[in-house]
């Protein structure tokens, strides 16, 4: 029987800049979007009916995960019975602003099309995976992007130079919905720049890309959860070249010049209870 294996790439947020409220109830957003290495395996081979398994406590398989909503939809779009069982081996943190579920959902799709032989283009993908979430159609393929809309319309970005990661998420879980439900324009501090961030990755500069880096969505989330603040300001006391939560929270990343200021990030954190990880950015996956 075969068996088809995907990798699920968790993603940072560069930057995150929210423009406005959208007629259709959403935020107008304009982000530069980061894979990065740290992923979840996905394993879709035939079955009866569909079916979701997971090897995580926290995270239940049935018809509201994302991976299970994902199979569902293609199977409509193209006339496919979904007789599929998929499993997910989690890496990525739950509900921490690094897409994990998202990028599930993405590998799905991308593994069915591979499973069924649909060859359905990336931009296919893309289009189905709009439907049902805003990161989703970023994680088809990845890499490094400019996401504009709702995070839906994509334009691929230079790639982003190879930055050395420390990931800290708090025992805690931020829903996004709330955080875009209170998030006001007169609370924001400072904002990135987008453009310059993108004129940085055309140019190849490190130290321009992090200086114009940002989230406003951290006037929403840190308030609430001061730890946040609080991983920041250990990860830049310990050496970081620049620390920022990642999409609504609550992960922070740090970027760090070597492995030796990544041990000592991680010895700066270990008196707070964290979830942690080392890893790099990666490049946009091939369909």
């Amino acid at each position: 029987m075969e068996k088809i294996y995907e990798t699920a790439h968790a993603k940072i947020n560069l930057g995150l800049d929210v423009l406005g409220k959208r007629p259709d109830g959403y935020h107008e957003v304009r982000m530069v979007m980061q894979s990065i290495g740290l992923s979840d395996t996905v394993t879709i081979e035939e079955g009866e009916g569909l079916t979701v398994e997971t090897d995580h406590g926290g995270l239940a398989g049935g018809p509201d995960n994302l991976a299970w909503k994902a199979a569902a939809l293609l199977a409509r779009s193209c006339g496919k019975t979904p007789n599929v069982h998929i499993r997910l081996n989690k890496k990525i943190f739950l509900a921490a602003g690094l897409a994990g579920g998202s990028s599930d959902a993405a590998a799905v799709l991308r593994g069915l099309n591979r499973l069924w032989r649909l060859n359905m283009t990336a931009a296919d993908l893309e289009k189905l995976a709009a439907e049902l979430g805003s990161d989703i159609p970023f994680c088809v393929t990845g890499g490094t992007a400019l996401a504009e809309g709702r995070g839906e319309r994509l334009t691929a970005l230079p790639e982003a130079p190879k930055l050395l990661l420390v990931l800290a998420k708090p025992k805690l879980e931020v829903a996004t919905g709330w955080v875009y439900g209170n998030f006001r324009q007169d609370k924001v501090g400072s904002r990135p720049d987008i453009d310059g961030i993108i004129k940085a990755l055309e140019q190849g500069a490190a130290a321009k890309l992090l200086a114009s880096c940002g989230n406003v969505l951290e006037s929403v989330t840190i308030p609430a959860h001061p730890v946040i603040a609080e991983i920041k300001q250990k990860m830049l006391a310990a050496g970081a070249k620049y620390a920022l939560m990642s999409g609504s929270g609550p992960t922070v990343f740090a970027v760090a010049e070597s492995k030796e200021i990544t041990a000592s990030i991680l010895t700066a954190l270990t008196e707070l209870d964290l979830e942690t990880a080392v890893t790099t950015t990666v490049q946009k996956e091939r369909i």
